[in-house]
């Protein structure tokens, strides 16, 4: 069963937030953003809103060229550095840890953002494409050199281009451009890729796989299953073997991720849902409200009703 109590974002929701050089766009589909300078800080609402757990429903091409971000996907924190590229795929559950405040307007990036709908719409497993690749490399920031950035450079202009032509094709037209990058991305990757296996031996590759597809079952369950035999049984593995595994691949338990996943869920719905503590209660799945009020204080050191004041 697909996870849906996180609040969910999407390009609609986005643009409602805030501006966003919307001469590059192609309606609520796909939004080409060029943000420097005072354009960043004009961002702030949206970088606001990042702050907190958030999935948004569509994919996300990100290019920082000068500037430097944390962000977390999923309970992994990522280091966004200059000349950094990021992609991620629906579903995952994405938060700015931290950006420097006092240099925000010295950053500059470029973006993409494309709905669901619309990568539906071209002939390409992106997100298959997408998942195994960041299955067997954990680090879904990769960094260009010179000629992959000037490639990159004339892909955004090009599409750009095509956004303000007058031709009557233009999400064909966009979509194999896309498509087309996405060859060119999947190269880098695989450099990054084989570079980094030579530093594993094959036990660890396998272990790091495994704790891979853990955290992706997780993603998808966390809600209604949080004991460790259901994870087991998906993976075909032992409960105690796979705890074991987490543990070295980690440092971190089974349950202690799962429970990381809940407590996201959590703090999400009482920030962005109007939904009544007990509407939470209910759709987090647990048997009443003391027993989630434990749990949230607990983890948080706050009951949920403060963290919603806060």
């Amino acid at each position: 069963m697909e996870n849906e109590a996180l609040q969910t974002i999407d390009i609609r929701r986005i643009l409602s937030l805030a501006p966003i050089i919307d001469e590059y766009s192609l309606g609520s589909d796909l939004i080409l953003g060029e943000v420097s300078g005072k354009r960043v800080e004009k961002s702030e609402a949206i970088l606001s809103m990042l702050k907190y757990p958030v999935r948004f429903d569509g994919y996300i091409i990100f290019f920082l060229r000068k500037g430097h971000f944390t962000i977390d996907l999923n309970l992994n924190t990522y280091e966004v550095k200059p000349n950094s590229l990021l992609m991620n795929v629906p579903g995952n559950i994405i938060k700015l840890s931290s950006y420097d405040e006092d240099h925000i307007g010295d950053a500059e990036l470029y973006f993409v953002l494309a709905s669901r709908e619309f990568m539906s719409g071209i002939r390409f497993d992106f997100n298959k494409l997408f998942q195994e690749s960041l299955t067997l490399w954990k680090n879904p920031c990769i960094t260009l050199n010179e000629e992959d950035q000037a490639l990159a450079q004339e892909y955004f202009n090009l599409a750009r281009n095509v956004i303000l032509s007058k031709q009557l094709n233009k999400r064909e037209i966009i979509g194999s451009l896309i498509t087309s990058f996405t060859y060119v991305t999947m190269d880098v990757w695989t450099r990054e890729l084989n570079e980094s296996r030579k530093a594993e031996n094959p036990s660890s590759a396998r272990m790091n796989q495994l704790f891979e597809r853990f955290l992706a079952l997780v993603t998808e369950y966390h809600n209604t299953q949080r004991g460790m035999a259901f994870y087991a049984e998906k993976l075909c593995l032992t409960p105690k073997y796979l705890s074991k595994l987490v543990k070295e691949a980690s440092g971190q338990s089974g349950p202690a991720w799962i429970d990381s996943f809940v407590i996201l869920e959590a703090k999400n719905l009482l920030k962005y849902s109007d939904k009544t503590i007990k509407e939470i209660v209910y759709a987090l799945h647990f048997p009443n409200q003391s027993v989630f009020y434990k749990f949230f204080k607990a983890h948080t050191g706050m009951t949920p009703s403060e963290y919603r004041k806060g």
